[in-house]
């Protein structure tokens, strides 16, 4: 390295390292304020809250930005130099001069969009090569002449090289031009974004996010994002992108984790997850509600004053429409119902029992004998229990896993265990809570209990109260009137409230009904109709970044057309965007992968590699006694090298995991065995497998390789 490169390596380490003594100074004012907050300082529990809140989301955004704070600096051709991070910081003291620009803001979009050709006045742009706190090094790319992108496609090379860690990594320092347009897109409804394998959507779509979270910060904060996943393995390896970008107000969740408290235990056949997945289903829940609103066999009996009433079937009739043209959820639709019942039960019982002395026309005592009758009712058990067979308070557990059970012994809904629940069931039980509606009975009681205690706390206060004005004459005249004007009983009572601290997370991931401000949908072709209805439930403004490849689609429940699944929701506006280059798959597996392709989906073009591993994929054939060692040879030689490795297999290979568990996931080294196996229950799958790979993949096989791979090079060991 020349004497002026470690010179200005120095300046720029300095400068750095004064950029973190800007974020700690900060970290540790917003933290005094946060810990000031929890303590109340002398607010209402609902102000305190929204504070603490705050606060604690500010916390959390600079506490997470730590590693790589700083990653470049662009040089304008004016000789104006703005150096750009992971979050914005600025000068106090200096008009709050930014001296650190966010990457979302509108001045750092030079710094992925300007090139050789079209430098947007811009003359150079420096990467920093950090590790930690620390700067290593940069690269400097000179803009506006020809040839002045090298540097940068060697920054981006040396990215996707790198070997893998645990999780995936942000691109917040190597976004190229196609994703940034992608990522700031000006679109208020659904972004579709459809790249083939490596092409990089998935953190495409995260950093989006963090963008909209930027730009959007009060319209979003309130509410969040959602960010729905195909498996946990695939959240955990994402989860750390959007908190490395600042960003913590997003909940991260399957499709099966989508009704808080499920448990997801079985999975379904192929056939039963289609039926389930269609909106024909929709029929089969609302005739299983409407089924459990009964009519009498024979009229039930009911006694009230000595006198006799009958609940008919012309009655429950009667009662049973007016509950459905009310248009109210089931159960909430069952107070309609009883009051229709009571009233003419009670109607016939006061005609009996003033036959002869109480007409219409004495309309209070009319009205004094229907409440007396009224509480009876409400006190009779043989009514209640009446009541609950003809319009029973159902909930949606109980209502689906009795349809399971009752289905005939052929039918694809049919299962012995109607409560093993599957992937499948959760839009089904999401879309009975709305046609079922809650029970109101539980409410009323929590209300009244809320009620009492909130008095309870205000006579306690007022007590307080009472025992300083006893002891007026012991206190400083001034005190008390600060005392007097600060501990009125109602408002004591509110600082007993205990604060709700939870985040934003917590709390989304606990309601059933939170709404998102947006929601990505990552593997979306994998989605049916009906997971796409619980989604648009929980975000009412079809504000969406939905990510996938129809080619990998494996359901058949899932998406065969974008628009056939968005057409129902947001006709009008949703757009499509497309992304050609693979960033993690080199052209020497690609073109393995692509021979696949071709055979289940030849209309589709494969994604084209950037850049070429010089290792040439392989195949073994070993017999089934070899194939466990084969398999522990392939991860003892994996382990020594640096990056992630993992082997791919059909159901029953000894350490091997399914491809649909690897969707979205990338790996150092992938080794695929029978891969004819794989292919015989999912050409898509194979697909799948044989793209994980960014630097090495291996094949064993016992039988005939499918003919797609016939070009493999065969490995012979002695």
């Amino acid at each position: 390295m020349t004497q002026g490169y470690e010179e200005e390596l120095r300046s720029e380490r300095d400068h750095v390292a004064g950029l973190y003594a800007r974020l700690d100074a900060e970290r540790a004012r917003v933290k005094a304020e946060y810990e000031a907050a929890l303590g109340g300082n002398g607010v209402g529990a609902m102000e305190r809250d929204v504070s603490v809140r705050a606060l604690g989301r500010q916390v959390k955004r600079l506490d997470v930005v730590d590693n790589g704070l700083c990653f470049g600096r662009l040089d304008a051709v004016s000789g104006e130099r703005t150096y750009i991070g992971r979050v914005g910081l600025f000068d106090e003291e200096d008009e709050y001069r930014p001296v650190l620009l966010d990457w979302r803001a509108p001045a750092a979009r030079p710094f992925y969009t300007a090139t050789g050709a079209n430098p947007e006045d811009m003359h150079r742009r420096r990467q920093f090569h950090t590790r930690g706190r620390r700067v290593l090094g940069f690269t400097d790319e000179d803009l506006g002449r020809p040839g002045g992108d090298a540097q940068g496609d060697a920054a981006l090379l040396a990215a996707v090289n790198a070997p893998r860690g645990e999780g995936m990594r942000d691109i917040v320092a190597t976004i190229q031009a196609e994703q940034d347009e992608i990522i700031r897109l000006d679109h208020p409804g659904v972004l579709v974004i459809e790249g083939g394998p490596g092409t990089g959507k998935t953190v495409v779509a995260l950093h989006r996010v963090a963008y909209l979270l930027y730009t959007q910060r009060e319209r979003m904060e309130r509410h969040g994002a959602l960010v729905v996943g195909p498996n946990p393995a695939f959240l955990n390896h994402i989860g750390r992108v959007l908190p490395s970008l600042g960003e913590t107000d997003v909940v991260f969740t399957t499709t099966g984790d989508l009704v808080p408290g499920l448990h997801v235990t079985a999975e379904d056949t192929p056939e039963a997850a289609r039926l389930k997945g269609s909106l024909k289903i929709l029929d089969v829940l609302k005739a299983a509600v409407a089924d459990r609103q009964r009519l009498p066999v024979e009229p039930v009996p009911v006694v009230l004053k000595d006198v006799t009433v009958r609940i008919d079937a012309e009655t429950a009739e009667w009662a049973r429409q007016e509950a459905r043209d009310s248009g109210l959820p089931h159960n909430e639709a069952r107070k309609v119902f009883t009051d229709i019942v009571t009233y003419v039960l009670t109607e016939r019982a006061i005609a009996r029992i003033g036959r002869g002395w109480l007409s219409r026309d004495d309309k209070d005592e009319w009205e004094s004998m229907r409440k007396g009758l009224l509480a009876d009712l409400a006190g009779d058990a043989k009514f209640t229990a009446a009541i609950d067979a003809l319009w029973p308070i159902l909930t949606p557990e109980e209502l689906l896993s009795s349809l399971y059970t009752s289905a005939s012994a052929d039918s694809p809904l049919f299962r012995a265990d109607g409560s093993a629940w599957t992937v499948s069931d959760v839009p089904l039980l999401d879309e009975l809570v709305d046609l079922l509606g809650h029970d109101k009975t539980a409410e009323k009681a929590a209300d009244a209990a809320a009620e009492r205690a909130r008095k309870a706390e205000a006579e306690y206060a007022e007590g307080v109260f009472q025992t300083m004005k006893l002891d007026r004459e012991e206190m400083d005249e001034d005190v008390m009137l600060s005392a007097e004007n600060l501990l009125y009983a109602e408002d004591l009572a509110e600082r007993f409230v205990e604060a709700d601290t939870r985040t934003l997370v917590e709390r989304a991931s606990a309601d059933r009904d939170w709404t998102y401000r947006h929601v990505v949908v990552d593997e979306a072709q994998e989605l049916s109709e009906m997971d796409w209805r619980v989604l648009m439930r929980r975000c009412p403004g079809r504000s969406f970044t939905v990510v996938g490849d129809l080619a990998q689609r494996r359901s058949a429940a899932g998406a065969r057309s974008w628009g056939a699944m968005l057409a129902p929701y947001v006709p009008d506006r949703w757009v499509y965007r497309s992304l050609t280059v693979n960033y993690r798959t080199p052209a020497e597996i690609m073109a393995v992968a692509a021979a696949v392709l071709a055979d289940f989906a030849p209309d589709v073009v494969p994604p084209e590699s950037v850049r070429a591993c010089g290792v040439p994929p392989w195949s073994r054939r070993v017999t089934g006694d070899e194939l466990p060692s084969a398999i522990e040879e392939f991860v003892r030689e994996e382990a020594g090298r640096p990056g992630t490795s993992v082997v791919i297999g059909p159901p029953g290979v000894p350490g091997a995991v399914l491809a649909s568990e690897t969707k979205g996931l990338e790996f150092d080294a992938v080794l695929v065995v029978e891969p004819a196996a794989i292919l015989a229950d999912s050409a898509a799958d194979l697909y799948v497998a044989l793209t994980r790979a960014t630097q090495r993949l291996g094949v064993l096989h016992e039988g005939p390789l499918p003919a797609a791979l016939a070009g493999l090079a065969e490995v012979v060991r002695s």
